[in-house]
């Protein structure tokens, strides 16, 4: 290893050790620069963005990345073209509060007639991270005005981040990252069902903790934690998935992950979910595609195209701070029904737009 990959290691993890946060640093000068002319584009769509999320809405692209101190949303009509696009600063916690400092993952939802985007934040110190909701009425979420709703948790009240929201049959569920108890170590997948965009009405139910070794690579200066984190929801055919983050996004070893269950199974009976046991996108030098994780999902404009987005690192050790870019690929189905996300595209290299 290089010595400058070394020392971005031993730095990176550092930072984690002490709050387990994506660090705030200047971003580096990527080796391709993105971009986007006539019916094709290349990656990165920009050249930070750890943690990144889509929606599309009438006619236009809602982005949104951790920025780790307000919530920060992108539109555009051209999602290869992100770095144009309209950029706003939406919300800003005040100073002093519960959920005032290291704002991650952000997820910009549709419920009812609003929007809300769901987020964690904590006070100052990680074990103080939980999730949080602010809920606009217009219709246009990058206009009108952003209300903070509250904390949303289940009974047990523990750690949580990165949580992500879906329907099912009329019902809704969140899905999110946390700790059994007051002690981190470990971060596992609960779900459980809401009431309402700011209510959950059920016990939390584990449907993943680490269990394979590609799932356990988290080493720490003095200690370990495995990790599952980042859980998405998409559905296809007779099944729905759970597609998540594994190992320690302060390794070249994050990779995605899969949990499947079939469309008409309870989602909060543990039982019915079943993990594949092989990871769906890995680290790929060649394509300068070093942790790729935290993933979501969008259509093309036309809605025939399925498009996965996510992020990584451009070189080895750059762990879990602004070295991540955003990147955008086509993916399809295999015969088993299963997402298949293939490789990283190599930075620079030309794709075919989403088609309109």
């Amino acid at each position: 290893m290089k010595l400058q990959a070394l020392v971005r290691v031993l730095v990176f993890a550092l930072l984690y050790a002490v709050s387990n946060s994506a660090a705030q640093v200047a971003a580096p000068a990527l080796p391709y620069a993105a971009t986007a002319s006539g019916d094709t584009f290349t990656d990165p769509l920009l050249e930070n963005g750890p943690d990144p999320w889509v929606v599309w809405w009438k006619g236009f692209y809602y982005y949104s990345n951790s920025s780790g101190s307000n919530l920060t949303l992108r539109k555009t009509a051209d999602i290869t073209d992100l770095r144009h696009a309209q950029k706003k600063a939406v919300w800003t916690p005040e100073p002093g509060h519960p959920w005032s400092q290291q704002l991650w993952a952000p997820e910009l939802h549709r419920w009812g007639n609003k929007w809300y985007i769901y987020f964690a934040a904590d006070a100052g110190d990680n074990a103080s991270h939980r999730i949080y909701v602010v809920e606009n009425g217009n219709d246009d979420p990058i206009e009108g005005s952003w209300t903070f709703k509250g904390k949303v948790s289940d009974r047990s009240d523990q750690w949580a981040i990165d949580a992500t929201t879906f329907e099912l049959r009329g019902q809704h569920y969140l899905v999110w990252s946390g700790w059994k108890g007051a002690n981190d170590g470990e971060q596992d997948l609960y779900i459980a069902h809401m009431s309402d965009p700011w209510t959950i009405d059920s016990q939390r139910t584990l449907i993943s903790q680490p269990a394979y070794p590609w799932e356990a690579h988290g080493n720490l200066p003095g200690r370990h934690v495995n990790v599952n984190e980042g859980p998405e929801y998409i559905s296809h055919g007779n099944k729905m998935f759970v597609v998540f983050s594994a190992s320690g996004c302060w390794t070249d070893f994050y990779t995605l992950g899969v949990l499947e269950a079939r469309i008409d199974a309870d989602p909060l009976d543990a039982k019915n979910w079943t993990k594949i046991n092989h990871p769906f996108l890995s680290t790929d030098p060649s394509s300068d595609a070093f942790g790729p994780g935290h993933n979501g999902f969008f259509k093309s404009p036309n809605g025939q195209e399925e498009w996965i987005i996510y992020h990584a690192n451009p070189a080895p050790g750059e762990g879990c701070g602004n070295f991540r870019s955003p990147r955008i690929q086509r993916f399809t189905w295999n015969e088993l029904g299963r997402p298949h996300f293939g490789k990283p595209v190599p930075l620079g290299q030309p794709m075919k737009k989403p088609a309109q």
